[in-house]
């Protein structure tokens, strides 16, 4: 909250105080502790005295000035009119401003009174403050995450949307389709768990795997390599590299190393360049097939691997099967991910 002042006028002034004679001197000192700031006027809008006045305001002596000596010019304008307004109809009125201090901007919601007796003469302006900066940067806050999850879940809907139609040319029947598309669901939806466990920032390399491949491993750490570096991703390419990683894996089941609880593949990344730490990266997998592996076979998995999530990521692939290997290269540029963090 904003540091405050204590400040009231000098009991010798004695022009226009009569008003407050009867205002108990602890209601005033009980301010001093609320977070409610008062600044009371004359009719003629001359400050008389303040209590916790904010020194986002001004951190000198109010009594005797006028707005235009403590605030801006334009928030003076913007009080002075609705002052004014007060005056003339005797109805209260609310106003929200802003002021930029020290630790950034702070906000405060303002109401103009009239201090006068029933039916009677005006004493004076009372104008009482509220400081809302926490609740303004919370909704500042709140309206951010929401159009982030606008934005993610309309992503994401546009993947599931691929998936749903690439995934239904190359099946043959309902069933399936049904078991491939559900399988790819939950794939998603495993990267998309880590991504927002990380609050959106994403999902490093090796937990992205594991959570891919862990349905499919008789034991993870015997059947999954590591060797290289541990990129973190960004969620577009936590998203994506996922897909890539459970099609590898689906395809490890029926065809490769995976077959066998003993059985393993190896992940590999490595610099492109290895003598800039700031290039691209080389992400690749590697393991031993049967002799019949359909290599010939264009499925979506092949399709998703060299075209779908290379293109996604503006990076390029390579798939490449012969009698007794497979090896994927994926090459994921520089703005996908992050290094030694």
């Amino acid at each position: 909250m904003t540091d405050l002042k204590l400040e009231t006028a000098d009991s010798q002034t004695g022009v226009g105080l009569e008003s407050t004679r009867d205002a108990a001197p602890s209601l005033l000192r009980s301010l001093r502790h609320s977070g409610i700031s008062v600044l009371y006027q004359s009719p003629d809008l001359k400050t008389l005295w303040g209590e916790n006045i904010p020194l986002v305001w001004t951190n000198e002596s109010v009594v005797g000035k006028r707005d235009a000596d403590i605030f801006s010019q334009e928030n003076a304008d913007k009080l002075l009119g609705l002052k004014q307004d007060v005056l003339r109809s005797g109805e209260r009125q609310l106003i929200e401003l802003q002021f930029y201090g020290k630790d950034g901007m702070q906000w405060f919601d303002i109401w103009i009174d009239l201090d006068r007796d029933d039916h009677g003469p005006i004493h004076g302006v009372v104008m009482t403050a509220i400081e809302t900066t926490e609740k303004k940067l919370r909704e500042q806050t709140l309206r951010t995450l929401l159009r982030e999850v606008s934005h993610r879940s309309k992503n994401l809907l546009a993947i599931i949307q691929s998936v749903a139609s690439q995934t239904g040319r190359y099946s043959e029947s309902i069933e399936g389709f049904i078991a491939r598309f559900r399988g790819r669901l939950q794939s998603l939806a495993s990267s998309q768990d880590l991504v927002t466990s990380s609050n959106w920032r994403g999902a490093d390399l090796h937990d992205l795997t594991l959570s891919q491949l862990s349905r499919y491993c008789a034991d993870p750490d015997r059947n999954i390599r590591f060797t290289g570096k541990n990129p973190y991703l960004t969620p577009n390419a936590a998203l994506h590299i996922g897909l890539a990683l459970h099609e590898l894996a689906v395809n490890s089941v029926s065809y490769g190393a995976l077959r066998s609880s003993e059985g393993y593949v190896t992940l590999s990344v490595e610099l492109s360049d290895k003598d800039n730490p700031q290039s691209d990266i080389v992400l690749t997998w590697d393991e031993k097939i049967r002799r019949d592996h359909p290599s010939q076979d264009r499925r979506f998995g092949s399709v998703a691997l060299e075209r779908v999530v290379p293109a996604s990521l503006s990076g390029t692939a390579e798939l490449r099967i012969d009698n007794s290997e497979l090896v994927y290269r994926l090459i994921v540029p520089r703005n996908n991910f992050e290094l030694d963090r």
